[in-house]
């Protein structure tokens, strides 16, 4: 049985977005996505403050450890696969983090133009 390899928004083998703190739907380090994943947690982006706060706004508190659920609660500058819709939301309130084009699962491309995506990109800013 082989496998399919998720391709990321530059058509390119999807990279890890982040191990510590472990991310993606199936907490692989991966934004894959799959049945069941109905947020669609393909963009992986860099937690900022802003981006935590707007988040715990809207009633997703990202910050806040939950041992039971095995979350250590986000900081910023850790990466974290985010649900599509929540960063075209936090875009359009300019909130938006930044992200890691290479970590950003291909069918974000349905919501969100590339060259929007560029003007966040984590390579871009030179981090």
């Amino acid at each position: 049985m082989s496998t399919i390899q998720a391709h990321n928004v530059l058509g390119r083998p999807l990279r890890a977005c982040s191990t510590d703190p472990i991310t993606g739907w199936y907490r692989d380090g991966c934004c894959n996505t799959g049945p069941g994943d109905y947020g669609m947690h393909t963009v992986c982006a860099e937690m900022t403050r802003e981006f935590l706060e707007f988040s715990r706004s809207r009633g997703n508190d990202l910050s806040t450890p939950m041992p039971q659920y095995g979350f250590p609660g986000l900081q910023p500058g850790d990466h974290w696969c985010l649900c599509v819709e929540r960063w075209i939301e936090a875009w359009n309130a300019g909130a938006a983090p930044r992200i890691d084009l290479e970590a950003c699962h291909i069918s974000v491309l349905e919501f969100v133009d590339l060259e929007v995506l560029r003007n966040f990109s984590l390579e871009e800013a030179g981090s």
